[in-house]
């Protein structure tokens, strides 16, 4: 069912007198399922679209519109395809209790994948959904390919009927239809022979696997279902040795590096991050690839924008594992702006130490850092802990955070963006002007 939520002010549907909770139909004789058929059908610029209004009538649209003109709704947001998959390894599974409901939803949706870049397993689409796929040319997909192995893989979804992942694969890249993969390395499941066939069977995919993002198995305390070996240094450092040596022989023979280490496979062995050069267009910087380097990156870019705030006091909330990383650009910024800048190392409340990424930090681990620190001139948390509506993943609030706190605090990207002036931050910057005047 496709159901208007919002029509737009000065819109063609506004005109057209579409209300929210009109049900849209069909589009030039065809039904609409979901959001992506109201996508890709009404692109035309001429419709006729069938309705059905809030109080039932049904009303028959035949529409005109300009070239490139929205028709002006936004629609209820669709169903979510659960993930029918039990990996020991999932996220959702190493939840506890008493958060927010959304938040244990598992989706496995190619739909997602595709217009968000969620990563898929493929394990529960149908003949009609690969139809869809290549009739709509939905791509770049993101897959969770976590192995190519069959038997391999229907022990890490924990799901005897998984489907042959190179089969379908290979069925739509025939199609034209292209990839982003990931492979979650579980210790002794898909790691060694089971990871370096996988990587054999992406590659002979050829330039339908745009990328593969090798990524360690996370854990948080509450994760009862998985009885694995964890991953240490020592495997880290393998798996790099691998990405390692399938990375060059991509560059040599495609030119561009293809398979990654997360950035977590790094901090694991104590290894030094590549630099900007190594990820090409950060195509899955939001699945922890280069999104260090991106970091500093962004911040070296900044340096010189930043104003002089001599002799003022900047903590820098983060996590675990970014901590040992973060003095090298603490230091940069405060020669570029005069500022002292002090790091706090914070563990994780919720998920336990174990759980070392600093945008998994809460609410509470926000209080617990900042509570006291009446000596801070001003404090940075990481903006990524905080979803769209300003919520932790704890429910504590950003705002109601901030209001216990005895210090400003503000949500940063990189530091940059905050120091710069543009969120709030003139009254410092004042202060600084009369102290230097």
């Amino acid at each position: 069912m496709v159901r208007v939520s919002k029509v737009r002010a000065g819109s063609i549907a506004e005109e057209l007198e579409i209300v929210p909770g009109t049900e849209l139909l069909s589009v030039n004789g065809r039904e609409l399922r979901d959001f992506l058929d109201w996508e890709f059908l009404a692109a035309d610029d001429e419709l006729v679209l069938e309705a059905r209004l809030p109080g039932g009538e049904e009303i028959v649209y035949e529409i005109e519109r300009p070239e490139g003109e929205a028709i002006g709704v936004e629609l209820v947001p669709p169903t979510v395809r659960r993930c029918a998959n039990r990996c020991e390894f999932c996220f959702i599974e190493g939840l506890p209790t008493g958060l927010r409901k959304n938040l244990y939803v598992r989706d496995d949706d190619y739909r997602l994948s595709f217009a968000y870049g969620n990563f898929a397993t493929l394990s529960n689409v149908k003949e009609r959904d690969i139809e869809r796929i290549l009739e709509y040319r939905l791509s770049p997909l993101y897959v969770s390919v976590h192995a190519t192995p069959w038997e391999a893989r229907k022990v890490l979804l924990n799901n005897p009927r998984v489907p042959d992942i190179v089969a379908q694969l290979s069925r739509l890249a025939a199609g034209g239809i292209q990839f982003h993969c990931q492979m979650v390395i579980v210790p002794g499941l898909n790691d060694g022979d089971v990871l370096e066939q996988s990587l054999r069977d992406l590659w002979a995919l050829g330039d339908a696997v745009l990328s593969v993002a090798v990524v360690p198995v996370g854990l948080t305390q509450f994760s009862h279902l998985y009885n694995g070996a964890p991953m240490d240094a020592g495997r880290a450092e393998d798996l790099l040795k691998v990405t390692s040596r399938w990375s060059a022989a991509a560059r040599r023979e495609r030119g561009e590096t293809w398979v990654f280490g997360s950035d977590e496979l790094y901090l694991l062995a104590g290894r030094e991050l590549p630099d900007a050069s190594h990820y090409g267009d950060f195509a899955q910087i939001e699945n922890g690839v280069g999104a260090v380097t991106n970091l500093r990156r962004r911040v070296r870019a900044g340096l010189t924008s930043l104003p002089r705030l001599s002799g003022r006091r900047i903590g820098v909330v983060t996590g675990v594992s970014m901590a040992p990383l973060m003095p090298e650009l603490l230091a940069e910024l405060a020669e570029a702006s005069g500022a002292h800048f002090e790091l706090i190392r914070v563990e994780n409340s919720l998920f336990g130490p174990t759980t070392t990424t600093a945008g998994l930090l809460v609410g509470a681990d926000m209080r617990r850092a900042l509570q006291r620190r009446r000596d801070l001139d001003l404090a940075l948390i990481p903006a990524e802990s905080i979803n769209d509506d300003g919520v932790f993943l704890d429910e504590e609030t950003f705002i109601g955070v901030r209001e216990t706190l005895p210090v400003p605090v503000y949500p940063s990207y990189d530091f940059i963006d905050v120091l710069a002036g543009e969120r709030g931050l003139e009254p410092l910057i004042a202060r600084e002007g009369t102290a230097a005047a």
